[in-house]
């Protein structure tokens, strides 16, 4: 079976990862891919996946791509093609790809469009407003005491969301995505949320337009320092499973989010193929979405790929077949922590181009595995070529232990300028004691 995975992160990094070990998989390419990526062998034939210097928002190229190698499959990593209607363009041309449509991407795509879907099929979220105008929207925040979550309406690289504890950084935050286009287009319009305390997951399910599989929970950490300090990042680390919720909690949870949602997607004629990945906030009353994404979390990704036992191959087929109702998840009984290694002054400027040391040491520690997110190969070095370089990932018998390997590979790595958090799992760890 021939594959194209589209994306360059983290995230896809783990994808081919986990694919490429399938051995339904004779020739796997990664558009662009990265230095990491290229390094990934076939189990079936040892045969290395092939990076192609094709952007992931470059459809027409892509498509052209899939069809001259004649791939069996494409597989999505990133958001932002979804929206621009790559798995409409592919379908269009009778190629099977991974991943949901331009009209279910919505999900993503526009934060108000899924906050009026979640208004009207009763799926519980915090209480909001939608805003194209700021004098409105800043009276908004005021109604709330200024202690609320403004969001960019559209995509912005997992950044269009500033948190608020009071007034004057309200009204800020509202200039600041409105008025100054911190986000560009994607803040044409906001939604304003109050604020919601409690301990956030991530829950992933994989959906075949009627059904949806749900995966174990995962925390991220969206903060670029401790203690969930500094600005909002695309994600600093993240570990799985979780000690928040019971596997009855987990499933009430579910009945709460996901049955209500793929009785709209029903109903409004939404045909909902691909991973639904819906942030949650565990308040005193109850489960709560902030947010619904249509793909993969990154990093959450490499911490859910490194535990899952199915082969990835027959789960995305069996996606995109409607196919998921006959299929059982298997999950690893380890605990799995990926510690990010970013550029410093990420999500800020940072400079690209610094050699990186250690690579070969980390990964031959057992259970790890390097994911690249923003590296490159430039003669015999891999470089760093972006905010998140790399995806520390460690599996344990626990927690502690994932968590003690992880940092203990970290620690072979290096590169001018590299920051992390140092506390990826504490509060999984405080909470499981």
């Amino acid at each position: 079976m021939k594959l194209l995975v589209i994306g360059s992160g983290g995230r896809e990094h783990a994808l081919v990862w986990k694919l490429a070990q399938s051995p339904h998989v004779t020739q796997l390419w990664c558009a662009p891919g990265n230095a990491g990526i290229g390094l990934e062998r076939l189990a079936r034939n040892g045969a290395r996946v092939e990076c192609v210097n094709l952007g992931a928002e470059d459809l027409p190229k892509l498509l052209a791509f899939a069809q001259e190698k004649k791939a069996e499959l494409t597989v999505v990593g990133p958001d932002n093609p979804l929206p621009l209607g790559i798995v409409d363009l592919f379908q269009k041309h009778e190629l099977r790809i991974w991943g949901p449509n331009q009209q279910a991407a919505q999900f993503e795509a526009s934060k108000v469009f899924a906050h009026r879907f979640m208004a009207k099929y009763g799926i519980p979220t915090a209480r909001a407003g939608t805003f194209s105008n700021p004098k409105p929207a800043k009276a908004f925040a005021a109604s709330l005491g200024g202690r609320c979550v403004v969001k960019a309406d559209g995509l912005a690289l997992g950044k269009g969301v500033l948190i608020c504890a009071n007034q004057v950084e309200a009204k800020r935050a509202v200039d600041e995505i409105m008025v100054s286009q911190a986000f560009g287009a994607a803040g044409a319009r906001v939604v304003i949320q109050e604020f919601l305390e409690g301990p956030e997951v991530s829950l992933h399910a994989l959906c075949d337009g009627k059904t949806a599989k749900l995966f174990p929970t995962a925390q991220d950490h969206k903060r670029a320092l401790d203690g969930d300090l500094g600005l909002n990042t695309g994600g600093m680390g993240a570990y799985s499973p979780t000690p928040f919720l019971t596997e009855t909690q987990l499933a009430e949870t579910a009945s709460k989010i996901l049955e209500p949602f793929m009785r709209g997607c029903v109903a409004e004629g939404i045909d909902y193929r691909g991973i639904l990945y819906p942030g949650v906030m565990l308040t005193p009353d109850g489960p709560k979405v902030l947010e619904f994404n249509a793909r993969f979390g990154d990093p959450e990704t490499q911490v859910y790929l490194t535990r899952l036992e199915n082969d990835l191959v027959e789960l995305l087929d069996a996606s995109v077949s409607g196919a998921l109702a006959s299929v059982e998840l298997k999950w690893r009984p380890l605990a799995s922590v990926c510690v990010v290694m970013a550029s410093g002054g990420y999500p800020g400027q940072y400079v690209k181009g610094n050699a990186i040391t250690g690579l070969a040491a980390a990964n031959a520690l057992p259970n790890v595995s390097v994911f690249h997110a923003g590296t490159a190969r430039v003669g015999e070095h891999v470089v760093t070529n972006g905010g998140r370089v790399l995806g520390v990932t460690a599996l344990g018998p626990d927690l502690k232990a994932a968590q003690a390997a992880a940092y203990d590979a970290v620690e072979k790595i290096h590169f001018e300028g590299a920051q992390f958090r140092r506390d990826i799992a504490a509060k999984g760890l405080t909470i499981s004691r």
